[in-house]
C-alpha cells in the first residue's frame, strides 16, 4: 500500500485500535498490521509522533506501566477521542461512497 494513500487517515486508524482497550505503542503497530492483513507495517517514526499529537489534542491519554522491568507508555481513548473517531468514520463512509460512485464501482 502506498504511504500517500494513508495520508489523512492515520489518526482514525490509531483511534480505532484503541477503541476497545488501551495499548502501548508497539501493540498498536502490531494491531494495525494484523487488522490489515500485513498491508500496514508502519514505522515507529510515523506512529509515535502521531500518538503524541493525538494526546496533545485530547483524543488520547497515556499512563506508564512496568512490564518485565521495562517502562511502557500505554495509550487509551478519551471521550473526546471516541467522538472524533465517530466523526471520522462518518467522513470515511461519505468519502468511500463518493469515490465508488465516481469510479463506477458502486
Amino acid at each position: 500500500m502506498k504511504a500517500d494513500s494513508l495520508r489523512g487517515h492515520l489518526d482514525a486508524m490509531l483511534l480505532a485500535t484503541l477503541e476497545t482497550e488501551p495499548h502501548h505503542g508497539y501493540a498498536i503497530i502490531e494491531t494495525l498490521k494484523t487488522r490489515s492483513g500485513g498491508a500496514l507495517d508502519l514505522p515507529t517514526g510515523t506512529v509515535y509522533p502521531a500518538l503524541r499529537r493525538l494526546e496533545r489534542a485530547g483524543y488520547l491519554e497515556s499512563t506508564w506501566s512496568n512490564v518485565g522491568g521495562r517502562k511502557r507508555r500505554v495509550y487509551s481513548l478519551t471521550h473526546a477521542g471516541a467522538r472524533e473517531l465517530a466523526q471520522q468514520r462518518g467522513e470515511w463512509k461519505q468519502t468511500t461512497h463518493i469515490m465508488a460512485t465516481v469510479l463506477g464501482t458502486s
